[in-house]
């Protein structure tokens, strides 16, 4: 028997296939249950026991390189069927599909892109901060209603510390460390206690943008809100500006743009009005300079914010903000071209 496990044992080694169906018949031949090697085992009881440990050994190394080479064919053919090679090395030993950035990163991307060209600089700052920071600063009084427009996470026993509920809270602490110019942008994630359904969540991304020097104008900020509307939805695209209430800008607006999907006829989407609200803006308070120690009898300066889910919302036109955090493979999948 010892004889023939080696004589089977030369054959796997030298066999060769140049098709699917002569690898098929490598695996009849030895693996089969009827095959050579099932033979062998059957055969196996009638070898005297002082042998039995050699024979037994050869009997599974022949075993296990039949295996061996029925496997190493099998990947040789299903690599030429997929236009590869067993030879190319640049190939990861477990293939994966490749990813794409989440459409809320390349929506933030863009806008950053465009403000830088117009000189603004990125500011972070922490996401856990203090009452002064988020509403002192900004002209919002200890009992201002005001301060109901946010539902805000305090952080339990510390009544002054909570999850910033905007980015502005960045703004006030570039504005205190340092004086003007300053022209800055600050993107970042900001929380609020709000029910989550399809068009609200209790966390969200915004970018607030903040221009302070000397004979800033309202003319200033109409000029960089229609530079940046037309350079995110296109050339075409028009601008409104509607009066508004935020206590720290004075005068306040909010902006719209023309429906970038009925170009401005009329549609379900901007419910037949033709505009879209996407974010807000106005000169900084007086009251927020001097509360950052910037003199506003010498310096003047706009602010503008908007939501990063917002403008994904009408570029991508997605209809469920929950999509945005529910890391749904399908979903994310369709933005492999965007970027």
């Amino acid at each position: 028997m010892t004889e023939r496990i080696q004589q089977l044992l030369s054959e796997v080694a030298a066999w060769t296939a140049n098709s699917n169906d002569e690898v098929e018949v490598l695996r009849i031949k030895y693996l089969s249950k009827k095959g050579e090697i099932s033979q062998l085992f059957n055969d196996f009881r009638t070898v005297p026991n002082e042998q039995k440990r050699q024979v037994g050994q050869l009997l599974n190394e022949l075993k296990d390189k039949a295996q061996e080479k029925l496997t190493d064919l099998k990947a040789a053919f299903e690599s030429q069927q997929s236009g590869l090679t067993t030879d190319d090395y640049t190939r990861t030993a477990n293939p994966m599909p490749l990813g794409t950035r989440h459409p809320l990163s390349i929506v933030k991307n863009e806008i950053i892109d465009i403000f830088a060209r117009l000189g603004f600089t990125i500011a972070e700052g922490p996401e856990i901060e203090d009452d002064w920071h988020v509403f002192g600063s900004l002209n919002f009084a200890p009992e201002h209603p005001a301060r109901d427009m946010q539902d805000t996470f305090f952080i339990e026993k510390e009544p002054d510390v909570l999850l910033r509920t905007h980015t502005s809270s960045v703004q006030t602490r570039v504005m205190t460390g340092n004086q003007p110019p300053i022209r800055i942008i600050c993107p970042g994630r900001v929380y609020r206690n709000e029910a989550i359904s399809y068009r609200a969540h209790c966390f969200f991304h915004q970018v607030e943008a903040l221009y302070v020097d000397k004979n800033v104008s309202f003319a200033d900020l109409k000029q960089v809100l229609l530079y940046f509307a037309q350079e995110m939805f296109g050339s075409h695209t028009k601008i409104r500006l509607r009066p508004s209430y935020f206590p720290f800008t004075e005068p306040s607006a909010e902006m719209d743009i023309s429906c970038n999907i009925c170009g401005g006829k009329g549609c379900p989407f901007c419910k037949h009005t033709g505009w879209v609200e996407i974010l807000g803006c106005g000169m900084v308070d007086p009251n927020v300079l001097d509360n950052c120690g910037i003199d506003s009898k010498v310096y003047s300066g706009y602010a503008l914010g908007m939501g990063i889910e917002r403008i994904t919302n009408l570029k991508y036109q997605v209809k469920d903000l929950r999509l945005f955090s529910e890391n749904d493979v399908r979903f994310l999948e369709q933005f492999k071209a965007a970027y």
